[in-house]
């Protein structure tokens, strides 16, 4: 019986709360509603933060190779042949593997795990409308570079960018889609595919066709409840790049826009997305194809102060995630506490794989087929040196250590205050709560190996320092 096809959809920097059908009626997603509706939706889907300022690239590592943060190659710039990558392990099972879009886990990881390709993009951030590519190259090489003027709102320097071409005045978002939809359509039905389409958007600089943005013209964008002129204090991150794209103080008509902008992306995304399934749909195998959609990471924009995800707020490490098609209930959600790098071990169960010693991952399979509603009952976050968090089903407690020593502690009652407003780390009444958070924290960073390479022991000296006073 022959398996069935994967189609992973994967974005950037999309926050788990911009789909209209999930309860934001501000932004329009009428492809990923439907995705919803014939699939199961996991509410509570997360990264466990980042290990460097491109927190994309070692989420993408985590993904792609099911293990955890503390337990990737450096930030993720590589997956060694060690840790089997999830195109590795279906192409090893007869499935044909695609890849388009960015790949953000070194040129080697790449060509080890995909048998076909196209308008692959080694690399970080580009300008949407100029975006170096290669074409697939069997021989994995992919060893040429182009000369390219970044995005003037950046900088006006040639560099060299890898890659072999070029598509100048076409959108990133409309060259990953039909680069997929054409290979859908070339496509053997015979043969299982696994398909990995890695959107740049909505990752900035935020620019899409004309008419995306004019649907949002009149239509009401408020400000978040959260939103700040600035961060209450210094968190080791303040001036990263992603919180130089707005100004100092937090403008508020300038942060509208850009949410404005982020929507429009999405919506652009969506757009696409809906072609892609409709040319299942043509193809005759959409009824055999699993549809699993997420995000590499979510994003501020304007909340608690913020634009960028280099932070443990639930804005910057929930992200959306759906599976739908067979074998996958219906109009169905969870509230399952789960990792991205979860997915690799639930899609090889999911088609009768097995999982790869290399994988760290759970399963959450069986949370999909209904017979187990309990997953993860506690969560762990680290962002580079500075951040550290932990959370359970109420409570999230964040330690920031900055300069060498601890210098906020924050505790948030998410079942009350789900936007992380009201700070109660410092009232008597949840000092427990706050030792039990800690205590699990120092679980977390054994069982992680958190305190064995460099950012570990930078934060958790500080950490002690002051805390031990």
């Amino acid at each position: 019986m022959k398996k069935p096809n994967i189609l992973f959809l994967f974005t950037d920097d999309q926050r788990f709360d911009t789909i209209n059908s999930l309860g934001n009626s501000k932004i329009i997603t009428p492809n990923l509603d439907k995705l919803v509706k014939h699939g199961t939706v996991f509410t509570h889907a997360h990264i466990p933060s980042g290990s460097c300022a491109a927190v994309c690239m070692p989420s993408r590592a985590m993904l792609n190779s099911g293990r955890s943060l503390f337990h990737i190659e450096g930030c993720g710039e590589c997956i060694p042949p060690e840790h089997v990558t999830m195109a590795e392990a279906f192409r090893a099972n007869g499935y044909n593997t695609f890849g388009t879009g960015k790949w953000h886990n070194g040129r080697e990881s790449y060509h080890r795990g995909f048998t076909d390709g196209d308008e692959i993009w080694f690399g970080g951030m580009f300008d949407h409308w100029n975006a170096p590519g290669f074409h697939f190259d069997s021989s994995g090489k992919y060893d040429k570079t182009i000369p390219l003027i970044p995005n003037p709102a950046f900088s006006n320097e040639v560099i060299e960018r890898p890659a072999d071409h070029i598509t100048p005045g076409k959108h990133s978002t409309d060259i990953i889609a039909d680069t997929s939809i054409n290979f859908i359509r070339n496509s053997e039905k015979e043969e299982p595919f696994y398909m990995y389409v890695s959107f740049l958007a909505p990752h900035d600089p935020r620019s899409m066709p004309k008419k995306y943005l004019d649907m949002y013209e009149g239509r009401k964008i408020t400000l978040p409840e959260n939103f700040m002129g600035g961060h209450s204090f210094d968190n080791g991150e303040l001036y990263v790049r992603d919180e130089k794209l707005a100004p100092f103080p937090r403008n508020p008509d300038d942060t509208l826009k850009q949410i404005k902008e982020y929507y429009a992306m999405i919506t652009h995304v969506d757009d696409r997305i809906g072609d892609i399934v409709k040319a299942l749909e043509y193809k005759g195998i959409l009824d055999d194809t699993i549809i699993v959609l997420s995000g590499d990471n979510g994003l501020a924009v304007g909340q608690h102060g913020l634009f960028g995800k280099q932070n443990c707020y639930e804005h910057s490490t929930r992200v959306p995630l759906i599976f739908s098609g067979p074998g996958i209930p219906e109009n169905s959600k969870t509230d399952a506490y789960v990792y991205l790098f979860d997915i690799f071990p639930t899609l090889c169960d999911l088609v009768g794989m097995e999982i790869p010693k290399s994988v760290e991952g759970k399963s959450f399979a069986k949370v999909i087929n209904k017979s187990e509603d309990k997953f993860r009952d506690k969560l762990y976050f680290g962002y580079r040196c500075c951040q550290r968090a932990v959370k359970d089903r109420h409570f999230k407690l964040i330690e920031y250590v900055v300069d060498g020593k601890n210098n906020m502690t924050q505790l948030f009652d998410l079942r009350n205050d789900p936007l992380e407003i009201k700070n109660l780390a410092f009232k008597e009444e949840y000092k427990e709560k706050v030792e039990e958070l800690r205590s699990e924290m120092f679980k977390f960073r054994d069982e992680w190996d958190d305190n064995l390479e460099n950012l570990g022991k930078i934060f958790w000296a500080g950490f002690a320092h002051n805390t031990e006073k």
